[in-house]
């Protein structure tokens, strides 16, 4: 816990230096591709983006990559709007349970933190898109 609460210092002294003492929100950060989640930095992946979908799969589950080239695909198409981030389900099973993973893949759609909708299977791309659309 100690090692965490330095880093969340070191993140907040960069941030006020970003700002130069001014009163301007920071710019949401883009990222274009899934970015991997774990046990560290689930939370506070969750706490930093206000819209962010969480891919739970696992290396053996074919079905989870089938869908990863279009995870990719989505991430770069909502880039600026949505983050995508993969959560490895055999490697965090705590995080799993949390949120009652039973299948995989399982996408959860996160608004401000806080689970808003969920879709379990490998979809076809242009599901995904409206599922995506429909949660924004």
């Amino acid at each position: 816990m100690d090692e965490l609460e330095k880093i969340r210092q070191k993140r907040m002294m960069e941030l006020m230096q970003k700002l130069g003492g001014q009163g301007e929100q920071p710019k949401q950060e883009v990222i274009d591709h899934p970015i991997k989640v774990d046990a560290s930095n689930f939370d506070d992946v969750l706490a930093k983006h206000k819209n962010i979908v969480v891919d739970f799969w696992a290396e053996w589950c074919m079905p989870c990559r089938m869908i990863a080239p279009i995870v990719e695909q989505l991430a770069k198409e909502y880039a600026g709007k949505v983050v995508f981030a993969k959560l490895n389900t055999d490697e965090n099973p705590m995080i799993a349970g949390r949120y009652g993973i039973t299948g995989i893949p399982t996408l959860i759609f996160f608004k401000n933190g806080r689970p808003v909708d969920k879709v379990v299977g490998a979809l076809p791309k242009a599901e995904l898109k409206r599922w995506v659309e429909r949660n924004l």
